[in-house]
């Protein structure tokens, strides 16, 4: 009898833990899901990224310009909503106090942020993968109008900017994770969001000419989370980081931020 019980009881004493991390996944997406603003943001990212795809490839006809150009251009408005959902999944919890809860259910503070994060990031990933997919299809009559074929014979060269690009707007809902858990206000959250995303490339932009002693400002510019995305996205040779140096950014990101919120959430009371 004691030969049997033994793994018994060690099966009782590592299973909760494993429930409670599925069912910390679980809570995060139906809170998540059940959010009227998720779904009217991925709603306004849908039609912002399909219309401006559209009005892109309809307008450029131009040598050179890569008709898969016209899906990815968009990102640059979406990422912004984007950073909002990963911001409000956060700063929801803590203004209606539901952060206690969740903490009070789990009290592993890690596997909080782990779940928040996970969950963020693959809904994002999954519902970006659609819509630059339908913005694809939709460009698809526009270009074929004017005799081009899209995507052609390099399937791959028109998947992987697609894939590229739903990784990047991952990568832009778990910044406003971060700021969300660092900040614990919307407003905040919201406004340090869209400030590293959009506000500084352009501050950078303005200050980035050639002149001797400011090429700093470049590499500082190329190493911003929009930037690095652009290069991974769609790399140029003599622009910008290398595909492998735009996703070593994007990831130096990530984890710089998971770190500061899992410092500030282990260290901080609800």
């Amino acid at each position: 009898m004691t030969t049997t019980a033994a793994p018994a009881m060690r099966s009782q004493t590592t299973s909760p833990y494993r429930l409670t991390f599925v069912h910390a996944l679980r809570s995060e997406w139906i809170k998540l899901s059940t959010l009227r603003s998720t779904w009217w943001s991925i709603g306004i990212a849908a039609a912002l990224t399909i219309g401006i795809a559209v009005l892109v490839a309809g307008a450029v006809n131009v040598p050179g310009f890569e008709p898969i150009q016209a899906v990815v251009t968009p990102f640059q408005f979406t990422m912004l909503l984007a950073g909002i959902i990963g911001a409000i999944a956060v700063t929801g919890e803590y203004s209606t106090g539901m952060i206690r809860s969740t903490l009070a259910a789990d009290p592993v503070r890690g596997s909080v942020l782990a779940a928040k994060a996970i969950v963020v990031a693959l809904f994002l990933f999954v519902a970006s993968l659609v819509i630059f997919t339908l913005a694809a299809l939709a460009v698809m009559p526009v270009f074929a109008s004017r005799d081009v074929a899209f995507p052609g014979d390099d399937l791959a060269g028109a998947l992987l900017p697609i894939v590229a690009a739903s990784v990047s707007m991952s990568v832009f809902a778990l910044i406003g994770v971060a700021f969300g858990f660092l900040l614990r206000s919307g407003a905040g959250a919201i406004a340090a969001t869209v400030g590293l995303l959009f506000v500084l490339p352009i501050i950078a932009s303005i200050f980035a000419m050639p002149v001797e002693g400011w090429e700093w400002i470049t590499d500082v510019s190329n190493h911003l989370p929009m930037t690095a995305a652009q290069s991974a996205i769609l790399p140029q040779d003599d622009a910008g980081l290398s595909a492998g140096e735009a996703y070593l950014t994007l990831a130096a990101w990530v984890a710089a931020g998971m770190a500061s919120a899992w410092a500030v959430l282990r260290t901080r009371d609800a």
